[in-house]
């Protein structure tokens, strides 16, 4: 078995799961690349012309528990226990409260963001520990710092996503196993090409992936990216409620599901 440094991603088959694989990849990382869709993973590596013996796809929903969780085991099995583990995977949907059908789509985006997060984690916990060593990533979203309307759903997953990854953190510190808050700004993907408000500071999945690989390998705690987004963070974290309502007005809604 090869003796490089592995890297497991989820949500590698688009957007920022992708740049971050490329980057890996660049830095002499074995990979383990997670997604749904399987087979368009595949294709897209071997359209990259990227050493089959360097890269291994796993086809796996991180909604469904024994799904994710089986591709983790699947990995330390074939591959062995990754040097760093990334939960990428995530979905930005819309919401109205006022909409029966959207509370299920709640749902679905907490299946995904949140639960799915755990149990992207969870195989690799126990070994890490006892090895000594590992990283584990969550990738969270400047939306988690403040409620933005039309995305309660997402805004508040991402709330969460940095919230567990600090529990995290805590519990496994006394073992050196890193884990790390990476939290994106606007980032030009197909999640984000619907939008339609502004995004500023907007930045290419490729230059996100760079620095986002840096902050990783030094093992920050947490890091907002890009750098202008962290003062806008700062700021939005420290507006009092009745500025921020009023910073709001007559911004767009986050758009829904067909919208």
């Amino acid at each position: 078995m090869s003796t490089a440094p592995l890297a497991y991603i989820t949500g590698a088959s688009s957007g920022i799961g992708q740049a971050l694989a490329l980057r890996y990849y660049r830095a002499g990382y074995r990979l383990a690349l997670v997604a749904r869709r399987e087979a368009e993973l595949r294709q897209w590596a071997e359209g990259e012309r990227l050493e089959a013996s360097r890269v291994a796809v796993y086809g796996a929903d991180v909604r469904d528990i024994a799904s994710i969780t089986g591709a983790g085991r699947a990995c330390i099995e074939a591959q062995g226990l990754p040097d760093v583990v990334i939960a990428n995977a995530g979905i930005s949907i819309g919401i109205d409260t006022a909409l029966f059908e959207d509370i299920e789509m709640m749902r679905t985006v907490y299946e995904t963001n949140n639960i799915g997060m755990a149990a992207t984690f969870q195989p690799f916990v126990t070994p890490m520990r006892t090895r000594g060593s590992g990283t584990l990533v969550g990738i969270a979203s400047v939306a988690g710092i403040r409620g933005l309307p039309g995305h309660g759903a997402y805004c508040s997953s991402k709330a969460a996503v940095i919230s567990y990854c600090e529990s995290l953190r805590g519990e496994l510190r006394d073992r050196n196993v890193k884990v790390v808050t990476i939290a994106p700004g606007y980032v030009a993907t197909p999640l984000t090409q619907k939008n339609r408000y502004s995004m500023p500071f907007l930045m290419q999945a490729e230059d996100f992936a760079d620095s986002a690989f840096r902050a990783i390998v030094r093992g920050r705690r947490y890091r907002v990216i890009p750098w202008q987004m962290a003062v806008v963070a700062r700021l939005l974290r420290a507006l009092p409620n009745a500025l921020f309502d009023l910073v709001l007005v007559g911004r767009p809604r986050k758009h829904r599901q067909g919208e």
